[in-house]
């Protein structure tokens, strides 16, 4: 049995500090211990919300998690009540958090969140795509073989996929994006969502790759369309080509465009019709 611990995951805003409740004020105030990415940034945040944090600080971020999460779970099994905000958003969403609620929820301790702004959703619902069914796929892989492999996977997700990405790579996730899913698959990249600089860019993946290439600044969120199912996403032309390489191979046309049209994902007919114009 455990005592009357309770975790609270507290979102945090993800720009302006007026976006959070009154309650996080009152949970911040009044908790026993408060677990924050950045001890820096709670400070701060806390004297722009003119609230004195009475209970003890401390760090939890990625390299100290593992560690971390069993000593706050101490603190539960002893009736304390911890808070664990990270630097921006809900913790546990690509954050810090997910260690610890797990280990709370399997010792039978209170788990409660205070709601609070997230770059997902917020992005999600300024980027003008669909947003009735969605998935979170955090950020890309940093190597450019295993992001390949892992868009690849994701090509024929049917689901709006959010992302997220650090400004440095966006120009070549971008491009490894419109490798997979086609240059025109519609997209959306949200920038300081929030902040004084926000910015909404939107287009195919293929023009916003070009975008980004000169170089962007800040919190990046990518929102990608769903594949829409027969929906000719590759460039027409390089489909067109590629039947055109197998058949110069000594592959029948009618085979080719079967092969072509079952590894791009379109419609027999559709591509047919694509490849007899241009005879």
């Amino acid at each position: 049995m455990t005592g009357d611990g309770r975790l609270v995951l507290a979102g945090a805003p993800i720009g302006r500090a007026g976006d959070v409740s009154p309650r996080l004020r009152e949970v911040l105030g009044a908790a026993d211990v408060v677990a924050a990415e950045d001890t820096r940034r709670l400070r701060r945040l806390a004297a722009e919300l003119d609230v004195e944090i009475t209970g003890r600080v401390v760090s939890y971020y990625d390299q100290n998690e593992a560690g971390r999460a069993q000593e706050l779970l101490e603190s539960l099994k002893e009736g304390r009540t911890v808070v664990v905000i990270t630097d921006a958003g809900m913790p546990g969403v690509s954050d810090p958090g997910y260690r610890l609620t797990r280990l709370a929820v399997e010792a039978g301790v209170t788990v409660t969140a205070l709601p609070g702004p997230s770059a997902v959703t917020t992005a999600l619902a300024v980027s003008g795509l669909p947003s009735d069914r969605f998935c979170f796929e955090g950020f890309p892989p940093r190597r450019s073989g295993e992001r390949a492999r892992r868009l690849g996977a994701l090509a024929r997700e049917e689901r709006t996929m959010v992302f997220f990405e650090a400004p440095h790579r966006l120009a070549e996730s971008l491009a490894a994006m419109a490798e997979a899913f086609g240059p025109e698959r519609p997209a959306a990249v949200c920038r300081e969502l929030t902040k004084t600089y926000e910015e909404v860019r939107r287009g195919g993946l293929g023009e916003l790759a070009a975008w980004a290439a000169g170089g962007v600044k800040g919190e990046v969120t990518v929102v990608v369309s769903g594949h829409v199912p027969g929906a000719v996403e590759q460039d027409p032309d390089e489909l067109v080509a590629e039947v055109e390489r197998r058949v110069a191979g000594g592959v029948q046309r009618k085979l080719a465009v079967a092969e072509v049209a079952k590894e791009a994902g379109v419609p027999k007919r559709e591509l047919y019709d694509l490849v007899h114009k241009r005879l």
